[in-house]
């Protein structure tokens, strides 16, 4: 069973597609309040990985608890249920095209708050502050947004229903360094305030130095946990590369 301070406990997950094994026994705890960062290389297995932790795939063997409870082995009527707890953000944001900014934000309200439709939108209105967009924004649709403008849009709604879990995707592509660098620090800012538990797959090594407490490296098709320091230390020869490069030495500051 996981401890107080773990919130998501994975044990001896596997994952195959045929006769190709992605995950062989993968172990992972997950801190309560922490930022964790996902890595590994192309075809490793991040997203398969987020998709079991989120219920969107059911792996080949293992468990996977959250909050104590094993989401493999539950009904759908209770995984429904403690599914509320999360919040996800996908890649592309995944807002609907169709919606204003304002209604993205309702449209889990409206599924599942008890709530009269001026609160809601108060509400709403409120997550949008939240994330650091204006007033404005709440009238406008996705194509009228920016692509920093869609990823702070799209966690506003991921935290509309005031989760105790986020899940990110590559939460900084597609931005520029200024933007990407000010989502990292809201991110920061909205665990510290509001006690969130988060993690996110990413390439971004800006993110992965400057705000998680751990990251997880996927290699081998199993898990390296460690904080920065660890990470800097390994003498695994992808995970030396990786935090060693010239990428990652400019994102210390670091000269050639």
């Amino acid at each position: 069973m996981a401890t107080p301070d773990v919130l998501i406990r994975v044990r001896s997950l596997v994952n195959r597609f045929g006769d190709q094994v992605v995950h062989d026994g993968l172990e992972l705890d997950v801190r309560r309040g922490e930022i964790l960062g996902l890595v590994g290389g192309s075809g490793s297995g991040k997203s398969v990985l987020l998709r079991c932790i989120i219920g969107l795939r059911k792996p080949t063997a293992g468990t996977i608890e959250i909050e104590g409870e094993d989401i493999t082995r539950m009904d759908r009527r209770r995984f429904l249920a403690i599914q509320k707890r999360w919040g996800v953000l996908f890649q592309s944001g995944a807002l609907f095209s169709s919606l204003s900014v304002l209604d993205n934000i309702l449209l889990p309200m409206h599924e599942y708050l008890a709530l009269d439709p001026a609160r809601r939108e108060a509400l709403a209105r409120l997550k949008i502050r939240m994330v650091g967009l204006g007033p404005e924004a709440a009238d406008k649709y996705p194509a009228e947004l920016s692509g920093g403008m869609i990823k702070r849009a799209s966690l506003a709604r991921a935290l509309a229903l005031d989760p105790v879990l986020l899940f990110l995707d590559e939460p900084t592509a597609g931005l520029d360094p200024i933007a990407a660098s000010e989502f990292d620090q809201l991110l920061a800012y909205l665990r510290d305030n509001l006690g969130l538990t988060v993690v996110m797959i990413t390439h971004d090594l800006d993110t992965l130095f400057n705000i998680c407490d751990r990251i997880a490296v996927l290699v081998d098709r199993r898990l390296q946990v460690g904080t920065l320091q660890e990470m800097l230390a390994s003498d695994h020869p992808w995970i030396h590369r990786y935090f060693h490069g010239a990428r990652a030495r400019a994102a210390r500051g670091e000269a050639d």
